[in-house]
């Protein structure tokens, strides 16, 4: 029985374990057929996804270049360092070796791989020099790798820094027209798709997504070679007379292009480590002042137009001084009685405010708003300034006399460019442009011929060995201008001790085809004038620019003489 017994029990177990040996086999043969028929199509993708790449193909910026085609920015291809912490592996005692090379604190790289562990990309340092580049290479470190970026490059360095502006580090404008124009210079990355091995080497191109599509070059109006001038002797001007900052603008009026424009203090875009935000400031479009009597000649040129005034109209500014209300306006010296012209070769507060008074301020208000102050210039630069000039119902008599002789008044020294352009052009307001032979958006007369004329002839005088600007003569050319002496704002009223030295002219006097402004800010070496110190910056840069353009003189005998007296013995 017991015997019997036993053997059931045996062949029981047998026939268990031959089932579930079956059923094993079964859910084997099941899980063959799912992987190999039902579940293959999801595989063979998931397979492919682990060996399939979407790789993108970056695309270089346009070129910024001057007027006669020499660049101003550039982009040149450089190698980017990145890491794939899932594949460094046992490799992870060589990070601080890496981070050496790459000057970076290898306790700190280490830290941030192991933060980011889960991702496939990290950056370690951007924008390498060739030779680093190359010995990242030769580390042969497994999950580290080069990708190809460009990185921006401005040979004017300094110079033209303020116009062109800079790039981030993802090649993108952050300043000046190199952000105005992002749009234009910026190029479109493209993509295609690759087959990489498991050490990520690219083993076939499978197809191309999206062509890349380089940004347009832009050319500028600005001239290298009196960007140049004008930056030398802008930061030479600060250094003699040890200015607090300083502009200056020429403008081409024929075209309304800005050839050049320069600030002090000033920055190297190639090297912004040590970059002070205040040195990145265009002064010259984004800053305002008062103009001081660079105001004047607009006054007369309101003054001519009502029939009331001729430039021989006698105008008395004895004692030197003129009570307006409580308010006193005063002269340097008496200059007893002038004529218009007078009025702007001595430039006299006293008579520029008598003529004012005389006028309707709403006649005022107009002449100074068709020219432009107080609105922009809308040259397309970034963060342009408008300036300010209020509506005439709110002036009272000490107001309307002080605007005549540029207080209560503020520009840019691109407005004030613009303005003294109209004089020049005969009374045609141009809109002003940064592109080379760039669509004139508005020509418009703001000022009758004959009163353009006749203020741009006193500007002439102003510029002779009895005017306040001497200095702004350039042999061989006719020279118009105006100087201005700004006493700068302070709490409670202005300043007794802080000066803006600006003059504002052009040349050749007799058909202008440059003007320019210089504007020195709290000049601290003993001169303060603007006929002192912004004046022979004109004379220098505007004498190279007139050369350097091929523009005829049209005051040869005056250049003659000065030879001959040259030639003379002593």
């Amino acid at each position: 029985m017991s015997h019997d017994r036993n053997k059931g029990i045996y062949q029981g177990r047998r026939v268990f374990m031959m089932l579930c040996m079956g059923l094993a086999a079964a859910t084997l043969v099941w899980r063959a057929v799912c992987l190999q028929v039902l579940d293959k199509e999801f595989l063979l993708s998931q397979a492919e996804a682990r060996h399939l790449r979407v790789l993108t193909l970056t695309a270089h910026r346009g070129v910024i270049q001057d007027r006669n085609g020499e660049p101003l920015a550039v982009s040149t291809p450089v190698e980017s360092v990145w890491v794939n912490p899932q594949e460094l592996g046992g490799e992870q005692q060589r990070i601080p070796e890496l981070a050496a090379l790459l000057s970076l604190d290898g306790g700190k790289v280490q830290q941030l791989l192991a933060r980011r562990a889960d991702r496939e990309f990290v950056y370690l340092r951007r924008h390498l020099s060739p030779a680093l580049a190359a010995k990242v290479s030769a580390l042969n470190i497994p999950g580290v790798y080069l990708q190809r970026e460009y990185r921006r490059y401005y040979p004017g360095g300094e110079v033209a820094a303020h116009i062109v502006g800079f790039t981030n580090v993802d090649d993108m404008g952050q300043e000046g027209l190199e952000l105005a124009y992002e749009d234009w210079l910026g190029g479109e990355p493209g993509a295609k798709r690759v087959i990489k091995d498991g050490k990520h080497h690219i083993i076939e191109d499978v197809e191309s997504i999206r062509r890349p599509h380089p940004g347009k070059d832009l050319k500028l109006s600005i001239d290298r070679r009196i960007q140049y001038l004008a930056y030398r002797e802008l930061k030479g001007v600060m250094k003699e007379h040890k200015a607090r900052a300083a502009s200056a603008v020429v403008l081409d009026v024929k075209s309304g292009e800005v050839l050049a424009m320069v600030n002090q203090p000033s920055f190297n875009p190639n090297n912004r480590q040590e970059l002070r935000r205040s040195h990145m400031r265009n002064r010259a479009i984004t800053d305002v002042f008062e103009p001081g009597s660079t105001m004047k000649p607009f006054i007369v040129a309101t003054a001519l137009q009502s029939g009331r005034f001729q430039p021989e109209t006698p105008v008395s500014t004895s004692p030197g001084w003129y009570r307006v209300g409580v308010n006193t306006v005063r002269d340097v010296h008496d200059y007893g009685e002038l004529d218009v012209s007078g009025v702007i070769r001595k430039s006299s507060n006293v008579g520029i405010s008598k003529i004012a008074l005389s006028l309707p301020a709403e006649n005022i208000w107009t002449t100074l708003s068709d020219i432009g102050f107080g609105a922009q210039t809308y040259s397309g630069f970034p963060g342009e300034a408008s300036g300010l000039l209020s509506y005439h119902g709110g002036w009272n008599e000490i107001e309307t006399a002080t605007l005549a002789y540029g207080y209560g008044i503020s520009v840019t020294a691109l407005q004030l460019a613009q303005a003294y352009g109209v004089l020049a052009t005969d009374g045609m307001k141009r809109s002003v442009t940064f592109l080379r032979e760039g669509d004139v958006s508005e020509e418009r007369r703001v000022m009758p011929a004959e009163a353009a004329r006749q203020v741009r002839a006193m500007l002439e005088q102003a510029t002779g060995f009895d005017g306040t600007a001497p200095q702004a003569r350039i042999a061989g050319y006719r020279v118009a201008g105006k100087t201005g002496t700004v006493k700068k704002s302070a709490p409670g009223g202005y300043s007794s001790n802080k000066y803006l030295a600006v003059f504002a002219g052009m040349a050749p006097a007799s058909d202008p085809r440059l003007v320019m402004v210089v504007m020195v800010d709290e000049p601290s070496n003993g001169k303060y004038y603007g006929g002192q110190v912004a004046a022979p910056v004109f004379s220098r840069v505007m004498s190279g620019a007139l050369r350097l353009l091929a523009i005829p003189p049209d005051d040869l005998p005056l250049l003659e003489t000065r030879r001959s007296d040259e030639e003379e013995p002593a």
